[in-house]
Formats: structure tokens, sequence, C-alpha cells
């Protein structure tokens, strides 16, 4: 016990003045995401809901436009009926994309695990992209460890063929590196070099705040994510958004609702409140998530496990990777992880196959909102090279307690 508080102590001195960059960051984050209540005059009224169809909800409209403004798109469309981050980037997908015409290239290799039965890679629904005649292809630009901006004639090929690019910012379950602002805007400008007309989706999981810009301020067209990671601020309940530009928001919304209605319709359940509650916690709770993030890896770093991102280099999103190297050792982690947490710490968790997901998958984490991963949890699919995948932390002090229990079991 007192050698490890003794490790993480001297941890923390190292970190300072990286830490005092994040807070500068979040500083600036902060006075945007408030700079959007302020332009578009929040206040008690709308927190009152309709009923029904949701018409003329001042509420649900004001949302839309302070997201938009945090966010810096055209316009925004954040709805509780999302029932995930997969759920909004799959509407955004079908929205841009036209049955029976147009492909989809994805730039970043493999998409999501969840991502697979939406393009159709996996499952074979005929309600996936190719299920409906939308094309596919893959190009792997990060297949050297970090982004490349040379295209082979076939790759070229593809970017020219296709009507739409999927990017994801973040790393999935894998070891390459999470995409950057800048990273993104290379990638962006190069691509419509090639094919001007193409439309860029960003799947911006796990990378809300993380940066002072987001991916629709480097050239992206459409973004999309997760109420219950980093924009919901660790209390929204539920839901997702899309965001980027004004048509194509409104085509992910009749893509979740239906044409006619779009971004029109919708009872938003009395949640007002608690999602632009969220949002403003958004910036400082993302931040607290980067700093236990960046404890972990200079610990791990310090023990001699690979970590990805290493400690105190670049953090493009609240996911810190740890490779463990044995299947026991990660389940071990999620054990420590789950003895610890606010929510179920008697629970156990077991490695499963969850559905959307082609391995089985321990996840870890007792969270108050169920699967919520802005707030301390990992998860690892059991296959090789054993790796964890630790994730947020409302608070950097449950951070911190959690790097000590699990040191202590490993």
């Amino acid at each position: 016990m007192r050698h490890t508080e003794a490790l993480i102590t001297s941890v923390e001195s190292r970190l300072a003045d990286y830490w005092h960059h994040l807070e500068t960051r979040c500083h600036q984050n902060f006075e945007r995401v408030l700079d959007g209540y302020l332009a578009h005059g929040l206040s008690e009224q709308h927190f009152a809901s309709v009923t029904g169809y949701g018409h003329n909800d001042t509420g649900r409209e004001v949302t839309d436009a302070i997201f938009a403004h945090a966010l810096q798109a055209e316009a925004a469309l954040v709805r509780l009926q999302f029932v995930s981050g997969t759920h909004a980037i799959a509407a955004a997908l079908r929205g841009a994309l036209a049955p029976g015409k147009g492909k989809l290239v994805s730039v970043t290799g493999s998409p999501y695990d969840t991502l697979e039965e939406v393009i159709g890679i996996r499952g074979g629904s005929h309600l996936s992209l190719t299920g409906m005649g939308i094309g596919y292809a893959e190009i792997d630009l990060l297949d050297t460890g970090k982004l490349r901006l040379d295209l082979t004639p076939h790759e070229r090929q593809q970017l020219e063929e296709a009507t739409a690019i999927f990017i994801q910012r973040s790393r999935g379950y894998s070891l390459r590196p999470s995409l950057g602002i800048e990273d993104i805007q290379q990638l962006v400008a190069m691509i419509k070099q090639v094919n001007p007309d193409l439309t860029v989706i960003v799947d911006n999981c796990y990378g809300e705040f993380v940066d002072t810009v987001e991916p629709t301020q480097v050239g992206a067209d459409l973004l999309a994510g997760s109420l219950i990671k980093n924009p919901g601020g660790g209390i929204v309940t539920t839901g997702g958004y899309v965001a980027g530009k004004k048509a194509l928001v409104e085509a992910a919304a009749e893509a979740l609702t239906s044409p006619g209605i779009g971004s029109k319709g919708g009872y938003t359940f009395e949640s007002t409140r608690l999602i632009l509650q969220g949002l403003y916690f958004a910036p400082t709770v993302v931040k607290e998530a980067l700093k236990g993030m960046s404890l972990a890896a200079a610990v791990f770093e310090e023990l001699g496990y690979e970590v990805v991102p290493k400690a105190m280099t670049a953090q493009n999103d609240i996911i810190q990777v740890i490779r463990l190297g044995e299947k026991n050792k990660v389940l071990n982690f999620c054990k420590a992880l789950q003895s610890i947490s606010p929510v179920d710490a008697r629970f156990t968790p077991e490695a499963i196959v969850t559905p959307g997901y082609n391995d089985p998958v321990v996840m870890a984490g007792g969270t108050f909102i169920f699967g919520s991963t802005i707030e301390l949890s990992a998860d690892a699919p059991i296959r090789p090279p054993y790796s964890v995948f630790l994730q947020g932390g409302l608070t950097y002090s449950h951070v911190r307690y959690a790097v000590k229990k699990i040191l202590e079991i490993l």
C-alpha cells in the first residue's frame, strides 16, 4: 500500500505541467459551451415539455441550437430516442446515403464492432447499408501506426467512386492511434482534394471536448455521438446526437423519425433540463477523465506495460489502452475496478458474447447510468493481445483510487 501511494504521488508530480494544459483547454471549452446558453437565451420556460407528437417544443429547439453552438456546427439533432451512439451514427449514415446507390468508404480501416452489422460487414440484415444496395469499402490510412496521407492508385480510385467517407475518431478495440483534430483536418483536406463532392461523416464518440475544436471546424460535414459519453457530462440518462450541416442533420432526423416529420417531432420526456445540465458539466468532466487516464498511462508504463497513448502525449479521446498480455490479468483488472465502483460493487464481471460484438467481451464499472462510458469503466474483448480499455471517470479522485486498487490485485 505504501509503495503504491508513493508511486502514484511521484507520477502526479511529473504530470503537473500537462494537467495545467488540460485545465486551460477545459476553460476554453467551457466558455464556448456557456456562450451557447447565453446566445440562445435559455430560460426556465424551456424546461417545460409538450406531450404527444412533441410539436412546437421550444425546449427541444433550444437544446438543438445550444448543442450546435457547442459542437461548432450549423445544426444539431439531440434526441433521447437515439438508443446509443451506434444508433446515432446509423441515422447519420442512412440520411447521407440513398438506398440503391452511393458508396461509403471507411478511411480508418474496420469500424467499431457494433457498426459492422449496421454497414453489413456482418449479420446480413436487409436493413444494413449493403442490404439496401449501398456500396462499401475500407481503406486503412492508419496501417503504419500513424496517419498516412499518400494514396495507392487503388485507394485513390475508391475515393473517386465514393459518395461518403467515414472517419472513426477513436481507436475502437485496437491499438491504432485515435485521431486528433489536426489529423482529421489533414485527412479531410486530402480526401476533398481527390473528390470535392464527398460527404465526410465522423464517429465523434469519446472525442467531444478533448480538444478546443470539433471536427466540424476542420471540414467534417457530419458528426454523431452518444449522450452517455462525453457530451452528457455523466448525468444524461440516454440518447445521442447528430451535428453538422443543416441539410444533412435534417436527413438524419428523417432517418430517425420519418420523412415529413424529421426534426419537428418527438417527445422530450421532461428531460431538457437534464440534457442541458449535462452539457454544462461536460468540459469539466472530460478534463477530469483525461487527468485520470494520463495517471493510469504513466503508472502502468512505469511498471513496464505497453500503453496507448503513452503518458504525457496527446490524448485524442478519453480512452486509455493498457496491454496486459494475459486473459487472467484482463479479468482481474476488471474485477478490481468493479469492486470499487459506486454501483454494483459486489458483482463480478464475466466475459460474455454481447449483442453487436463478435468476441466475448468483459465489461466492468458500476455506473449510475447503465453503460455510461464517461463514468469510470473498463472493457476488453477476450482476444490477443489481451488489452484492457480503461475510460472515463467523473472525478479524478475515483480514477486515482481505482489505479491503487488495481495495482494491489495485479
